[in-house]
């Protein structure tokens, strides 16, 4: 089994660094952004939503260990709303490390997550995932996790 320990500074200092480039890059793979402008649109991004960095409110970023090892696996990064009219949750970031994936630490992750919104009377959870990602999106079908809306695009070069 996995479990979730909150980020420490300097863990998140080498996640946000890694995280910006590769939030950029994905943006401009999946066409949204252009490439001379994505570095600065991820960086905007992640300082809106991470103002205090590890320490913002009801954003939580979590580093996820393998119980029995104690080897780090991955991490996660969820915004509660527990205020919300329906108490609701949303996955900005979740990421196995790569040599690791396939060996159930996502499931298990994804598994440990909801017991920890269920303890926090968390009634539903969300995440966004890019349409080229299919591991990804196969993971959380497993999960359970079902299309509540659909971009589509259509490149016209």
């Amino acid at each position: 089994m996995v479990k979730l320990i909150p980020m420490t500074e300097s863990e998140f200092k080498a996640y946000l660094e890694e995280n910006i480039h590769k939030y950029a890059e994905a943006n401009v793979e999946a066409g949204y952004w252009h490439p001379s402008e994505a570095l600065e649109k991820s960086k905007q991004v992640h300082a809106r939503l991470l103002p205090d960095r590890v320490a913002t409110k009801n954003q939580y970023l979590f580093s996820v260990f393998n119980e029995d090892t104690g080897e780090k696996v991955g991490m996660i990064w969820i915004e509660v709303k527990a205020d919300a009219p329906i108490p609701s949750a949303f996955i900005y970031d979740f990421l196995i490390n790569e040599e690791l994936r396939g060996l159930g630490y996502g499931k298990q992750t994804l598994q440990a997550t909801e017991v920890w919104l269920r303890s926090m009377n968390i009634r539903k959870v969300a995440l966004h995932v890019f349409g080229k990602n299919e591991i990804a999106r196969r993971l959380y079908e497993k999960a359970g996790f079902e299309v509540s809306s659909l971009n589509m695009m259509k490149s016209l070069d």
